[in-house]
């Protein structure tokens, strides 16, 4: 499970629209870049484990490169990190990590690699497990080929995740489950919903069970989409956000209201931390964070009454490894 779980498990839904007058103002406390070694350092995800921090993103020569690994990063207070494990791969480009904790107590790394083939690019969905984020298991193969399972996200002991189509005759969307993270079944083959490239995704499950999934939408229309559903989640409704966003990740707040932060589109191109509304399906934004160019994929942890936000921009130059702390004041 995601660490926001424990909060999770102690609140109920807001009454209030997070995106009205009533919403507590959002607060840069402070941003730090954490890791700028690579050429290209991006795609995050945090995780709190242990009493200890884990940040995780892809390293590589460029955006796409046939050399990218997955850097895992770790501190003790947020603010001095260090290198615990470098994932590698002799053959393939490694992309977008994500990390999680399994029910049994167990880091779970989630990734997919590119591979170059005869026949075009292909995406393979990959997990590897660690009791302590330096030692990782070998690689192991989930999902389906050239669908990939973008995020992973632990509810009731069970691991559910959304898998893209990556191929051009294959941009489905496709729902997946686990009892251990190792072998996933296919809940919904294909995901009834607008548009031509459904891919890029977060989910929230509520104490009732409800789930939200954060839905990037790259296709015509292009509109992020928030989904709705209930177990045994066979059935997602689905409402246009009306913005364009990328990288999406997303939580809920102790007292009620959700928080996104995503790539806005509109020029300048930026991460945000936006308001989200489940009942009206609105996205208001409410926090530009430094960032500016190649930007977005954060991670989000709720701890020591702060949102503790990853993220990567290339506001500086290049793209580095950033962490932000926010603080919410009525």
């Amino acid at each position: 499970m995601k660490i926001v779980a424990p909060f999770l498990v102690a609140i109920l839904l807001s009454t209030h629209s997070p995106a009205s007058v009533d919403a507590p103002d959002a607060v840069l406390v402070d941003v730090k870049r954490i890791w700028n070694k690579a050429p290209h350092n991006a795609f995050t995800d945090l995780v709190r484990f242990n009493d200890r921090w884990f940040c995780v993103f892809r390293e590589g020569a460029g955006h796409v490169s046939p050399d990218g690994a997955l850097r895992v990063l770790s501190s003790d207070d947020g603010q001095q990190w260090e290198s615990a494990a470098l994932v590698t791969s002799e053959d393939s480009d490694l992309r977008d990590a994500k990390i999680t904790v399994t029910p049994d107590g167990r880091l779970m790394l989630a990734g997919a690699e590119a591979v170059e083939t005869s026949t075009g690019r292909h995406h393979q969905s990959l997990v590897w497990f660690s009791a302590d984020g330096t030692n990782w298991s070998p690689k192991r193969k989930v999902g389906d080929p050239d669908n990939w399972l973008w995020r992973i996200t632990w509810h009731n002991g069970k691991a559910y995740g959304f898998g893209y189509g990556c191929g051009t005759d294959s941009r489905g969307l496709r729902l997946f489950r686990s009892s251990d993270g190792r072998t996933f079944e296919t809940m919904i083959d294909r995901i009834n919903v607008e548009g031509t490239y459904p891919n890029e995704t977060s989910i929230v499950f509520l104490p009732d069970d409800t789930a939200y999934c954060l839905l990037r939408q790259d296709g015509q229309p292009k509109s992020g989409y928030l989904g709705t559903s209930r177990p045994p989640y066979s059935r997602w409704d689905w409402k246009s956000l009306g913005v364009r966003l990328g990288g999406p990740d997303m939580i809920q707040l102790p007292d009620g209201p959700f928080v996104a932060v995503v790539r806005l589109y509109d020029a300048p191109v930026r991460t945000s931390l936006c308001w989200l509304d489940p009942e009206d399906g609105t996205l208001t934004e409410a926090l530009k964070l430094p960032s500016g160019g190649d930007t977005s994929y954060a991670g989000l942890v709720w701890h020591d009454e702060l949102l503790w936000i990853s993220y990567y921009s290339s506001h500086e130059g290049k793209t580095n490894i950033y962490l932000a702390r926010v603080r919410f004041e009525k």
